[in-house]
């Protein structure tokens, strides 16, 4: 019986000793290789159905990333009532990613009555997790409850886990609030929860009452915090989570490393960024990523390539290292490297997607090789709206408008096209004018519902005042729910350009009503308008809005006040508004240069021209149109001339037709109509109706018959699309006396379906515009004005005025002449201009066409008689008439 016991005790030891060196065995095997020695042993030994090695072998399987060995001696044993091996599998499963299979097991195991405990359900809810099957997850929760595990630490952290990983952040903060016991994985969870769904200051309150709780941080509370602290911009929060991370030695978790790279990238705090970077012992793929897509998003493309190359040398790029390169290239218009980075992605097996074949039509069409763009588009297996509208986007932005619209008309048929699409049609329409066009991608946008779309709206708005239809974008805006300060700038824009001044005016009025606060954009639409209707009150209006919202300094509206005040009668305005600007653009010199040319100032030109080289600024083709304009209404030849020789020799400009039409009329003005005449036939490039227009002009002035008859041949010749030129031709014959050339001409005009504009003019007094055309009957006080007109000729007459009947284009008797003349719509202007202001008061009129030579010398006789300054706008300078005198020096 003793010696039974002994053997017993003893044979109770070695199994002991055995299970414990086996135990110790499997902990420590290291690869797969000991581990099947291992597992041979334990079979030897007849323990495989061992629940605890069996158990054990399980784990280490999955631990070796060996799933198939794990089910296998899970098989051996199965089936089993062992809770434990159930969880080992379930565990190992989950460990390995096979989420389904965990949760399969999971099911099983429920159906043959085997009981979870505690250590299945962490697992299990992980699964969940990872499939974001909230519809299990929340079986299971209700499994958990029926058990009466949730107050279990794991099992409550797994729930707070999922419930976060779901987006469900409510049910996650519940759960985390009911838990009886927490941990720092409690609060990370929760923490990352947070943070990954973008409630980034939500993450940090909970972040500092875990501090205030007594937490203390690992290496995921601080990963999960720093993409909160980036997201805010936090940068004080920010530096205290890297001072905590120094003092606490996480700087050496790579994931930690990566979090504080990114944060201060998105902090724009290179130099910060690049220091974590230097000082990282250990880098990943991810740690290039960050830094790479960090450079191209602050813009420094060049750096992202040099720092891509530097990368392959020791890790493989993933998929978004790629895309981040290839926009850069895209940016920087660098298709050789582009092209290289596409072949490496080839070489490397790097399977595209459809965002990077996407980004690849893009990198090719910035860097001009459309072809390559397309070559992409058409291999592309999948294509989502975003491929369709990319290629759209590169034949308009080429020009390829036909293309373009072929590309759509498939869209249609494989995809449905989205707003983004209608947009760029929409431009195409835009750009061509081509109204039938922009109408059917308007019914397509009613159809699809886009039609309530703001951008879509503003677009319409845009496309059909560019077509000539200001109604229909009046139609649009009116029915617009929504409106921002792009549709008001756009509508403002589309009245301006369409030249209907009262809309434009209803316009901003209606603007200030309904409490939209203008823009830069809003000013820069609405001071050309002030411009041509010489409104200096609205202009000055405008003048103080921008004091008011602080647009001052802006050099665009300043440049915009220059031409204003100048085109509203007021250069002193414009010179002031000149000298108070700090910083000027070769558009601020332009814009005085030409200021001064428009009232005759050739010398302060001339000056301005001078100063402008001086500071550094270098001019442009618009400059020197600007510097001759205003030597030729000075009478500056030799100075205007030299401007023309400046700009091949000094500043290797070539001129264009518009620089040799202001050296014609330069000469012409000057009376050197022979010369002006040779410089035309010496030209390099062909003469278009501008330069002999100009030249006919003078030669009617100065009465240059023979060079006059020649000129209008050639204008003839050329079949202008210009009413203007044709009028000119026929105002010479007219003062020829040549009527038959004058009705074939006026014939030609009205067969080619061209207008000639009617001449009028315009007053503003006391608030109100007053408009007169030519021979205008129709007007308040006609009669007054009439007779104010009559007494006006007796002192003229008088004075030694004799009518100059060349400016009469009609063939009728002298005397009908004469009251044709009287009937000019200047006159009428100032004659009502006269009933109207204050005896002495300063007039100023505003004409559309070029004032007559007769008018001209008839508004010197008014200016002594009445002893009134008169300043007049005309379609090419301002005259101020005073004491008989005008500022032009008939120069005009």
């Amino acid at each position: 019986m003793k010696t039974t016991t002994k053997l017993s005790t003893l044979h109770g030891a070695t199994n002991q000793f055995l299970y414990s060196s086996l135990s110790k065995a499997l902990t420590s095997a290291s690869n797969s290789k000991q581990l099947l020695r291992i597992h041979s042993k334990i079979i030897t030994l007849g323990l495989e159905n061992s629940s605890f090695f069996s158990g054990k072998l399980i784990s280490k399987y999955a631990q070796f990333k060996d799933p198939n060995s794990s089910f296998s001696v899970f098989h051996q044993v199965s089936p089993s009532a062992n809770v434990y091996q159930w969880n080992s599998i379930i565990r190992a499963l989950t460990h390995n990613g096979l989420f389904s299979k965990a949760l399969a097991f999971y099911s099983q195991m429920r159906k043959l009555d085997v009981l979870p405990d505690k250590c299945t359900f962490p697992s299990v809810i992980n699964s969940c997790a990872a499939l974001v099957d909230i519809e299990i997850g929340q079986v299971v929760h209700q499994n958990v409850l029926k058990m009466d595990l949730s107050s279990d630490l794991y099992v409550g952290n797994a729930l707070v886990d999922m419930y976060a990983r779901f987006g469900c952040l409510d049910e996650a903060l519940k759960m985390f609030d009911g838990m009886p016991e927490r941990d720092v994985v409690s609060w990370n969870s929760l923490i990352s929860g947070y943070s990954a769904n973008g409630y980034w200051a939500e993450a940090l309150g909970i972040y500092r009452m875990a501090r205030i709780e007594g937490i203390v941080p690992d290496s995921f509370t601080v990963s999960s915090v720093l993409p909160a602290c980036g997201g805010l911009v936090n940068v004080k929060e920010g530096e205290l989570v890297h001072c905590l991370v120094e003092k606490m030695g996480l700087h050496n978790d790579v994931v930690v490393s990566n979090g504080l790279l990114s944060m201060y990238f998105k902090f724009n705090r290179l130099v910060d960024a690049r220091k974590i970077f230097d000082e990282m012992v250990v880098r990943d793929t991810v740690t290039w990523n960050t830094l790479i897509c960090g450079y191209s998003q602050m813009e420094l493309y060049k750096e992202s390539t040099v720092l891509f190359l530097r990368m392959v040398n020791k890790f493989k790029p993933d998929l978004l290292t790629i895309t981040s390169v290839l926009r850069a290239c895209g940016h920087l218009h660098d298709l050789e490297f582009g092209k290289f980075i596409h072949e490496y992605m080839k070489k490397s097996g790097f399977q595209s997607d459809v965002t990077a074949d996407n980004i690849l039509i893009d990198m090719y069409a910035k860097c001009g090789d459309l072809p390559a763009s397309r070559e992409v588009f058409d291999r592309m297996v999948c294509r989502d709206s975003v491929s369709w509208n990319s290629m759209i986007n590169c034949y308009i932005q080429y020009v390829n408008y036909d293309e373009a619209l072929k590309l759509a008309k498939s869209m249609k048929v494989d995809l449905k096209v989205d707003s983004i699409t209608c947009v760029m049609l929409l431009s195409v329409s835009t750009q061509l004018a081509e109204k039938d066009l922009g109408k059917e991608i308007h019914c397509d946008v009613v159809k699809l519902g886009f039609d309530s779309d703001l951008i879509v709206n503003n677009s319409m708005v845009d496309m059909y005042a560019k077509c000539g239809l200001l109604s229909e974008s009046l139609k649009i805006f009116e029915n617009m729910k929504t409106r921002d300060r792009v549709t008001w700038n756009t509508i403002i824009a589309a009245c301006v350009q369409s030249g209907d001044f009262t809309s434009g005016l209803r316009m901003i009025n209606q603007m200030r009503t309904e409490g939209v606060i203008p823009d830069v954009a809003t000013v820069l639409g609405i001071l050309p308008m002030c411009s041509f209707i010489s409104s200096k009150r609205q202009g000055k209006e405008i003048h103080g809005c921008i004091f008011r919202f602080g647009f001052e300094t802006d050099v665009p509206t300043g440049n915009a006040l220059i031409e204003m005040y100048s085109k509203c009668g007021s250069l002193k305005n414009s010179t002031r508004v000149f000298d108070h600007m700090k910083v000027r653009d070769v558009v601020t010199w332009t814009a005085m240069i030409s200021a001064y040319g428009m009232y005759g100032e050739g010398s302060k030109a001339l000056r301005a021209f001078e100063d402008m080289k001086a500071t550094g600024v270098i001019p442009d083709h618009v400059a020197f149109v600007a510097i001759i304009y205003a030597c030729s209404h000075s009478g500056l030849v030799e100075e205007g001339l030299a401007c023309f020789d400046q700009m091949q020799k000094d500043y290797n400009l070539e001129p264009r037709i518009e620089h040799y039409a202001c050296v014609v009329d330069l000469l012409s003005r000057s009376g050197l109509i022979s010369k002006a005449e040779k410089f035309i036939n010496s030209m390099p490039l062909k003469p278009d109706a501008s330069l002999w227009g100009s030249l006919l002009s003078a030669c009617r002035s100065s009465g240059n018959i023979e060079v006059a008859e020649r000129v209008a041949e050639h204008i003839l010749e050329l079949k202008s699309n210009d009413t203007g030129y044709y009028v000119l031709a026929s105002n010479v014959y007219a003062s020829l006396g040549k009527w038959e050339q004058v009705r074939t001409i006026r014939k030609s005009i009205k067969a080619r379906g061209l207008k000639k504009d009617p001449g009028c003019s315009w007053i503003e007094i006391k608030r109100r515009l007053y408009v007169f055309g030519t021979g205008d009957k129709f007007f308040e006080q006609f009669e007054e004005v009439n007779k104010l007109l009559g007494i006006i000729s007796g002192l003229m007459a008088k004075e030694g005025y004799v009518a100059d009947l060349r400016y009469v284009l009609h063939d009728v008797e002298e005397d009908e002449k004469r009251d044709l003349l009287c009937a000019h719509s200047e006159r009428l202007a100032i004659a009502f201009g006269l009933l109207n202001t204050e005896p002495g008061a300063p007039l100023q009129i505003m004409k559309n066409l070029r004032v007559c030579g007769d008018c001209h010398t008839v508004t010197k006789y008014i200016s002594t008689i009445m002893q009134r300054e008169i300043l007049v706008r005309d379609a090419n300078r301002f005259h101020l008439f005073k004491d008989g005198t005008c500022s032009c020096g008939d120069h005009w």
